[in-house]
């Protein structure tokens, strides 16, 4: 006689590709275990020694093609760097809405793109789901801020056409009662920047390419840092319940997450079981994201996750998002696809592939 299956439900979602649907299991969640999202020691990529960086690659793909989620240790980013840009953010976010408005995303040049201050419940990352109850701040790739880079005038045209960078330097510009602010964000985004690009170094490792072999791709990338403000909800977390922010895909490459010891993102994992990566003192997490996904023809896996904080207390995360220049156009690998296999994807840009992500991003009445 067959086992009784586990009652599920389904999850909808948006994609690139419109509504995609993920099968959930009613088992309450629970927290990850070490072998679902494993913790990696990346000191690695840094050394001289090529083994030593092959060995760093070797782990991150069994973390890809698992679960698509990680935690990252011994990164190079001194904990005072996130310390400061944690308690400038909540500086910042603590204020009354009113000290907040001048930065507000609708005084933006490019208010499409989000750039700036959101108030809590003005997007639904899900459409499916309750609105994002949480207060952001964004901020996009500006070379001026990029120590490789330092001066708009040396990003080639064919780069330049897709930048969005207000002339009046906003939102650092509407900040200046909190000059701590945008010093230690910036600083912070600068660091994890250069951690960035060490890791596409070791991804490109990882999927049996030459380490160079996406440094063209990568010389202004589309790299944004989203600050998170989540009040606790009220009512719990699990299914049925209002979401900090909703169940999604990111966008590009990959996402590298510090997040405060508050918790409260939650990974879904391939059976559908939704688990708890709970907060590692010093500790990065790093998911890979649909672009990745794409090019290495389902291969790395971009990971549906979410957050609820029913804590009782206030949570802060910093997320910076990891992409190619968006000039760039990337089809799947060849190393990726096994004899006798078909590619899955066309090859499409960055460019194309984020406006789809972005109009799929849904505002809500209060915006």
């Amino acid at each position: 006689m067959a086992a009784p299956t586990e009652p599920t439900t389904q999850l909808w979602l948006s994609s690139g590709n419109g509504p995609i649907s993920r099968t959930i299991l009613s088992t309450p969640l629970r927290d990850a275990q070490p072998s679902e999202i494993p913790l990696i020691d990346v000191s690695g990529i840094f050394s001289p020694s090529l083994p030593a960086r092959t060995a760093v690659a070797q782990q991150i793909r069994h973390a890809a093609t698992t679960n698509g989620f990680f935690y990252m240790t011994n990164h190079g980013i001194p904990a005072p760097i996130t310390s400061a840009a944690h308690s400038a953010g909540l500086s910042f976010f603590r204020r009354p809405a009113e000290a907040k408005e001048p930065v507000r995303t609708t005084h933006s040049q490019h208010h499409k793109y989000k750039v700036g201050w959101k108030p809590a419940a003005t997007l639904r990352i899900n459409p499916f789901e309750s609105a994002d109850m949480r207060e952001s701040f964004s901020w996009r790739y500006d070379p001026r801020y990029d120590p490789a880079v330092g001066r708009m005038e040396n990003v080639p045209a064919e780069v330049a056409r897709y930048m969005k960078v207000d002339e009046d330097g906003f939102p650092w510009s509407k900040t200046g009662d909190l000059p701590e602010f945008e010093e230690a964000v910036v600083k912070c985004w600068q660091a994890v920047l250069g951690l960035g690009r060490a890791l596409v170094r070791s991804m490109a490792l990882s999927l049996g390419l030459e380490e160079d072999a996406f440094d063209a791709k990568f010389t202004h990338p589309d790299a944004a840092v989203a600050l998170n403000y989540y009040p606790s909800l009220e009512g719990g977390e699990g299914e049925g319940k209002d979401v900090s922010i909703g169940s999604h895909t990111d966008f590009q490459l990959f996402t590298i997450l510090w997040q405060d010891e508050v918790g409260g993102l939650q990974v879904l994992d391939r059976e559908g079981q939704w688990l708890r990566a709970k907060p590692i003192p010093g500790a990065f997490v790093v998911n890979f994201a649909d672009y990745m996904q794409r090019i290495t023809n389902d291969r790395y896996l971009s990971t549906v996750h979410r957050v609820q904080n029913a804590t009782g207390k206030e949570r802060l995360s910093m997320a910076f998002f990891f992409g190619f220049n968006l000039n760039e156009s990337c089809g799947v690998l060849d190393t990726c696809v096994k004899p006798g296999e078909e590619k899955k994807y066309d090859e499409i840009s960055c460019q194309e592939w984020t406006q789809r992500r972005l109009k799929a991003m849904h505002t809500t009445k209060a915006e």
